[in-house]
């Protein structure tokens, strides 16, 4: 007798749930339910699609009934929603959204991958037709099709996380005036805030306005249109559309009245093979919860990545395999305007909150080899654990290249590496493609000489608390004059790096002492030398001058 598998939506996880299936028995009665219009779509690449970046809607859309069915022999229903489950009976309840009549489908093994939806606020004026959001493709659609249909200046996109700065972006390569909002106090707040003031800095260069720490609290309408946006702190700003991009809920109400174990996270709870307190019942996506591969702990990390991955282990076993999901780091990336930003595992924040004693160290290599034309620094932060040296995240933001470290440093953290062997990994070298001494390989030094003690390091913000509180602190800049005049820390000396050795007797060697250069290295070699004549406790100010945020 042949297997029954219902699967409850599409897109990442549903619709890799069900390939998987099919993969693993020939035999069995697979089908989707989905409540909307497309079974799989690319929804990471609507922002690209609004922006005209993407021009045909169909490279969206990544499978469709009929693909489904002639490939893998899966029944697909769009605009089918699954109302009820009872688990007593195996059987779901399924709406026609159309013709809102109703069928009883039973099964086997049940497959729930209902995603996440955007979160809209409850605030005045939330319904005027020049609101929108950016998750699905009649989302796009409608954003494209007021864009042609009216004469549209000034844009603004609440959120400035990874869907709100792509989708500011496309805006502003629109021709609009875009202004980006965000609640909190920096734009991405995944990442740590040192790490995000560069982007911002980048973005605002670039022509798009950031307001910061300050929500929305509703928006003034004329007619059917919103004209202006009011934030939290009474400031009002003139626009002509606006985009919500505030985040994801996840999509709970199936399994909550099916009595499923929701978790602590606020996902679905699921063991490694992906099944939820029911056996028969198994869930992917952005509505479970997963483990977070640092630090062990359940989380939500509703990313494509984490979704398609949960989704293959879900089909799989529900077809009768048994495959596991041991679980993520929340690796990202971003693009807007011209720079990137990624991550995987933990920020600085978040080791602090999990109680983790670390340390951070701060690097800014080229991309490649400095004689070959075209290089740009590379802005690098490792967030380790003291004592061991294990690797718990990494931050990187540059203009190209990014995307390549972060997915070394991904797998060194998913092998549980430390920074000591970032020191010893054999990485490709051409000029045009990285420096004998590859960015993650330097950042495994540095941070490595760190946990040997060979140097002591200090970060911007553990320097201001010093200069706030020791009036005696003895802080050296090891820069040339010209940098020195340029730009340096208040209360800094100047003593440049080539000329330390003859001014030794000229500063007190009992004294706490910090020094610094541009981005760090020269600071080491400093650092290095007064150790080694004799000076009690030196301290290198971590990625130099360029990682140094001076308080308000």
């Amino acid at each position: 007798m042949s297997n029954t598998i219902i699967i409850v939506g599409g897109v990442a996880g549903g619709a890799s749930a069900a390939a998987k299936a099919r993969r693993t028995d020939e035999n069995a009665n697979i089908t989707i339910f989905e409540k909307g219009p497309y079974v799989s779509f690319a929804n990471c690449g609507l922002p690209y699609y609004v922006g005209d970046t993407i021009q045909d809607r169909d490279d969206l859309l990544l499978q469709t009934p009929e693909r489904f069915w002639k490939r893998f022999r899966v029944q697909v229903h769009v605009l089918h929603e699954v109302i009820r489950i009872n688990r007593t009976t195996k059987c779901v309840e399924v709406k026609n959204v159309l013709s809102q009549a109703i069928s009883t489908h039973p099964y086997d093994k049940l497959i729930l991958a209902p995603g996440a939806g955007a979160i809209v606020p409850n605030i005045p004026g939330i319904h005027a037709k020049n609101i929108f959001t950016v998750k699905t493709v009649p989302d796009s659609d409608a954003i494209r099709s007021f864009l042609l249909e009216h004469s549209l200046q000034r844009a603004i996109v609440i959120g400035g996380g990874f869907i709100g700065l792509e989708t500011a972006e496309a805006l502003h390569s629109r021709g609009l005036k875009v202004t980006i909002v965000e609640k909190a106090p920096q734009i991405l707040p995944p990442f740590d805030p040192d790490m995000a003031r560069l982007i911002a800095g980048h973005v605002i260069e670039k022509g798009i306005d950031v307001i910061v720490g300050d929500g929305i609290s509703g928006f003034r309408q004329q007619g059917e249109l919103a004209q202006e946006i009011e934030l939290e702190s009474g400031r009002r700003i003139p626009m002509d559309l606006a985009i919500l991009s505030i985040g994801v809920r996840p999509e709970l109400r199936l399994a909550q009245e099916a009595g499923l174990v929701i978790g602590t996270s606020g996902g679905i709870q699921v063991n490694e093979r992906q099944q939820t307190s029911d056996p028969d019942i198994y869930a992917a996506g952005d509505a479970v919860e997963t483990i977070h591969l640092v630090t062990g702990t359940r989380t939500r990390i509703p990313l494509a990545g984490p979704a398609n991955k949960q989704g293959r282990v879900a089909g799989a076993n529900a077809a009768g395999s048994h495959l596991q999901f041991h679980g993520a780091l929340g690796t990202a990336i971003v693009e807007c305007m011209g720079i990137t930003a990624a991550k995987t595992g933990l920020t600085e924040r978040e080791a602090a909150l999990h109680g983790l004693k670390h340390f951070v160290s701060l690097t800014h290599p080229l991309d490649h080899a400095g004689y070959y034309p075209g290089a740009e620094a590379l802005h690098m932060k490792l967030v380790v654990e003291e004592k061991t040296g294990r690797l718990l995240g990494a931050q990187i933001v540059g203009e190209q290249g990014v995307d390549k470290r972060i997915d070394i440093l991904a797998t060194a953290l998913h092998g549980k590496m430390k920074v000591q062997d970032l020191e010893e990994l054999d990485l490709a070298y051409a000029p045009q493609f990285n420096s004998a001494k590859s960015p993650v390989i330097m950042a495994g030094f540095v941070a490595a000489n760190t946990l040997r003690g060979e140097v002591h390091t200090i970060t911007s913000d553990e320097l201001q608390k010093k200069l706030e509180s020791n009036s005696s602190l003895q802080l050296l800049d090891v820069r040339t004059h010209e940098e020195y005049q340029e730009a340096h820390v208040p209360h800094a000396h100047l003593l440049p790096l080539d000329e330390l050795r003859d001014h030794l007797n000229d500063l007190d060697p009992t004294q706490e002492t910090v020094v610094y250069c541009r981005v760090g290295l020269r600071g080491y070699l400093a650092a290095r030398i007064l150790l080694q004549h004799g000076f009690s406790h030196v301290s290198n100010l971590t990625g130099g001058f360029l990682s140094y945020i001076p308080h308000n």
